[in-house]
């Protein structure tokens, strides 16, 4: 798996903020082709969708932490495909969505696939028009 945090999470996450702060309303965008040797980089491949609340309106968020790890939360991820391709991998961006190569933005890069990804779809080749969701995403830091 390759979960990459951009400079901007990982200075984030070392001063006062926690996760599900910093990423309270952000944005889950998935791409195709294969991801950028860092979460600094410009956005590779083409944008196949856009995952916010299930309504559409609002961004993202997370539940409570525990055991090392944290979900998204109750309320359903879900996007419109904006274009047919099969999904590579996936950029998460706080509510400010910095796109473009960025030393200071919030984002994390993730694998996705069907599985043994760090974000797991139960279909990776997308159409475009048709609904994805989310249904379950979990990130966890390591003790070590």
């Amino acid at each position: 798996m390759a979960l990459r945090r951009s400079m901007g999470l990982r200075n984030a996450l070392l001063g006062t903020g926690g996760w599900q702060a910093i990423m309270a309303g952000g944005y889950l965008d998935i791409y195709s082709g294969s991801q950028p040797v860092d979460a600094n980089q410009i956005e590779t491949g083409t944008k196949l969708c856009s995952i916010t609340a299930t309504s559409g309106t609002g961004g993202i968020s997370f539940g409570t932490a525990a055991s090392g790890s944290i979900t998204k939360n109750a309320v359903g991820w879900s996007g419109t495909v904006l274009a047919s391709g099969v999904a590579g991998w996936a950029r998460l961006y706080d509510a400010n969505k910095t796109t473009g190569s960025n030393g200071t933005a919030v984002r994390m890069d993730m694998s996705v696939g069907l599985s043994g990804a760090d974000l797991v779809l139960t279909h990776t080749n997308l159409t475009a028009d048709s609904v994805l969701t989310i249904k379950t995403f979990t990130i966890t830091e390591p003790a070590e």
